[in-house]
């Protein structure tokens, strides 16, 4: 995984080449190749710079990697158990379900 101006880009070999994609972009794709590892870092960049580039010639703003924000949707069971526990330990459901998450990603080494 490779990070530049808070994109994630994710590296794989295909066909004797490094191959990457952004991927924390869910509505615009950005793609990059290189036949080195540091072919494959300047490419990333400069697909990332020029996928910036174009987006202000058009006057569009570029996707932004994620804002924190979404909506969850979880069985009414779980909802009232994850809200009851954020009262009784006087904390956020918000906080709650932040926590859980971040347990899951850290369980999975990501």
């Amino acid at each position: 995984m490779m990070e530049y101006k808070g994109y994630l880009g994710k590296v794989e070999v295909e066909d004797d080449e490094f191959y990457g994609v952004v991927v924390n972009l869910h509505r615009d794709h950005v793609d990059f190749r290189g036949r080195t590892i540091d072919e494959v870092r300047e490419a990333f960049h400069d697909s990332v710079d020029f996928y910036l580039k174009g987006c202000e010639e058009d006057g569009e703003e570029p996707e932004r990697p994620f804002s924190g924000r979404f909506v969850v949707r979880l069985p009414p069971a779980t909802h009232r158990r994850a809200s009851t526990l954020s009262r009784i330990e006087n904390r956020s459901l918000n906080a709650v379900v932040a926590d859980a998450i971040e347990t899951y990603l850290a369980d999975r080494g990501v």
